[in-house]
């Protein structure tokens, strides 16, 4: 069992996402996975693309992860930080997610990578099926 407290590791994305109920994986152009419940994607590793590069040297990021979140207001708390991992390029604006790298994943805890999953999981859900999840998962 991983403890709440531990630094989280790219691996525990793929745990956590598709022990999600309904989840299904599919794999990207690139082979690249992309997590869906209800056919509607809601964590994916990303494809390096020009709009998230290294500032020093241009090289584009190719460990770029993908979460939706529930509103703006939501994403604007995890990107406001610069000290966050979490990150937003131009465009992603109006996009209801925010991005990490991979290589970044370590300075959240495992349990704050849960909620950030869980709660992209709720963002894309059925209703019903949130509903559901959210009546056997009680907010401690």
């Amino acid at each position: 069992m991983a403890t709440v407290s531990r630094r989280a590791r790219v691996a525990d994305v793929h745990e956590l996402a598709s022990g999600m109920p309904y989840v299904t994986r599919v794999d990207g152009p690139s082979g690249n996975a992309v997590y869906q419940v209800g056919s509607k994607s809601f964590v994916f590793f990303r494809t390096p693309r020009p709009d998230a590069v290294d500032p020093e040297t241009g090289q584009r990021y190719a460990d770029v992860i993908v979460f939706w979140v529930p509103s703006e207001s939501d994403k604007q708390a995890l990107v406001q930080d610069p000290r966050s991992p979490f990150f937003t390029t131009a465009h992603f604006d109006g996009h209801p997610s925010v991005l990490v790298r991979g290589s970044r994943i370590g300075e959240l805890t495992y349990g704050e990578l849960s909620e950030i999953i869980q709660d992209a999981w709720l963002s894309r859900a059925s209703r019903k099926r949130a509903n559901d999840w959210l009546a056997a998962h009680p907010a401690p």
